[in-house]
């Protein structure tokens, strides 16, 4: 049998490659349970080779990523060839070996396609993780996740012991559990968690490319990029671009929510249709007033627009909107967007961390002033000091929390303005007493966190 071809070409060819079209990450995806180490192998083939190279020149993953403009899915879209790269040149052998980290904590309520992942694709994720740990060097993967997700915690525990075995694993794996908070998945919360503090978002610099977990330079990438990292070496990037838009190639995983017949995660190319998605989950069970695009942090597009809606975030700048964490969350026409815009203010102010007094005192000012025109109590300036409050809260503070509840309530009152202006003069309506959008009810998963220690 002939060597495999070296990975300077463009992909290390499987026998067989996979389709360009869809499902691509969710192909072979079990029922039930996780997909074990033999199906995926039969789905996805082995990893590609680990090829030696000299300590300072650059892994050919790291430009096949970049030609294939893969950006990241954590919810900024972050190119991941230029963090990779960073890491990568950050890397001097006084600190030691970089460090790889995946990001499955998912602290966005509306969103369930990184737990989804580990839950039932776990070794696509790992596959990931250990290509970008030898893409920059690393010789540690952290799989992070939360720690109330059981489901989770027991397939990459699985996952991780399957890959223990002569020839399997490349880097040291290790799973640990993050808080359950909104905040403590953001990039330097996590890396701080990592280092037995909070966590809680730290100031830069230094850089966590430069100094992260035990000051060693880190690489945090969230669950999807990295799955989509397992295929792009297999495959390429010509493949990787076979779907999507120029602007923003490849596929998305979108959680669906709301008043449709199987609310789920699905697998969209970048630039689908909107109601293409919805017909693919059975369509609605109900009138739709609007969808939340990108989760909590995201925008609302009012039901108007939705017809001819592009999912990729080209066609949706206009709106002022992104996909964000990959959240598309449908209101029902039985739902009051005042009353639940005031439930999610509150709630958004609720996590805040408690360390930047713009987060911690103005998120709370906002979310009372939510409330107060919900029930009809507020002043007759009350819009103008939502707009006054923005504008101090936004762009403070260790992180970019302000700013995502900025960003979503001052979306939902440009996209209901009806709505607010009736209940300013009016109060309650008889929608108010439901609750549609999603919120954690904060219980720590004690069995989870059981789990984890046994695993550990």
């Amino acid at each position: 049998m002939s060597a495999p071809p070296s990975l300077t070409t463009e992909a290390w060819s499987l026998q067989t490659p996979m389709a360009a079209a869809l499902p691509r990450i969710l192909a072979g995806i079990p029922d039930h349970g996780a997909m074990d180490l033999d199906s995926h192998t039969a789905v996805h083939g082995p990893l590609p080779p680990d090829h030696k190279r000299r300590r300072r020149v650059e892994s050919p993953l790291i430009g096949r990523i970049e030609r294939a403009r893969l950006g990241g899915r954590g919810g900024a879209g972050f190119p991941t060839a230029t963090k990779l790269r960073a890491v990568w040149s950050a890397r001097p052998p006084a600190r030691g070996r970089a460090i790889v980290v995946v990001n499955a904590a998912e602290g966005e309520p509306a969103s369930l396609k990184d737990r989804t992942l580990c839950e039932s694709l776990p070794h696509l994720v790992l596959d990931g993780g250990e290509l970008a740990a030898q893409a920059v060097g690393a010789d540690e993967l952290i799989v992070c996740v939360c720690e109330s997700a059981s489901a989770s915690i027991r397939a990459i525990s699985a996952a991780i012991a399957e890959r223990d075995r002569p020839g399997g694993a490349r880097a040291r794996v290790r799973l640990v559990a993050v808080p359950s908070h909104y905040v403590a998945g953001q990039e330097s919360a996590l890396v701080n968690h990592l280092n037995g503090g909070p966590a809680k978002p730290t100031f830069t610099p230094p850089m966590i490319f430069e100094q992260g977990v035990r000051r060693r330079p880190t690489l945090v990438n969230n669950a999807e990029t990295l799955a989509h990292i397992a295929l792009i070496a297999r495959h390429g990037s010509d493949w990787f671009r076979q779907l999507g838009t120029p602007a923003q190639p490849g596929s998305a995983l979108i959680t669906l929510s709301g008043p449709v017949a199987h609310p789920g995660v699905y697998e969209i190319e970048h630039g689908a249709s909107l109601p293409s998605l919805i017909e693919a989950a059975g369509g609605t069970t109900a009138g739709v007033r609007g969808a939340l695009l990108g989760g909590y942090a995201g925008s609302w597009i009012g039901k108007e627009l939705m017809h001819g809606l592009a999912l990729s975030n080209e066609h949706l700048a206009a709106h002022g909107a992104s996909l964000g964490a990959g959240v598309v969350l449908l209101l029902s026409e039985d739902a009051c967007p005042v009353a639940e815009t005031a439930r999610v203010a509150r709630w958004l102010a609720s996590e805040s961390t408690g360390q930047c007094g713009p987060c911690v005192n103005g998120l709370d000012a906002l979310a009372h002033t939510v409330e107060e025109i919900a029930s009809g109590m507020a002043a007759s300036r009350a819009t103008q000091r939502i707009a006054r409050l923005s504008s101090l809260v936004r762009r403070r503070g260790a992180c970019g929390h302000p700013d995502g509840a900025v960003n979503f309530i001052l979306s939902a009152f440009e996209t209901f303005a009806p709505d607010f202006q009736d209940h300013a003069r009016h109060g309650r309506c008889e929608a108010c007493v439901s609750a549609e959008l999603p919120l954690p009810v904060r219980m720590r998963d004690t069995a989870a966190a059981h789990e984890l220690a046994r695993a550990s």
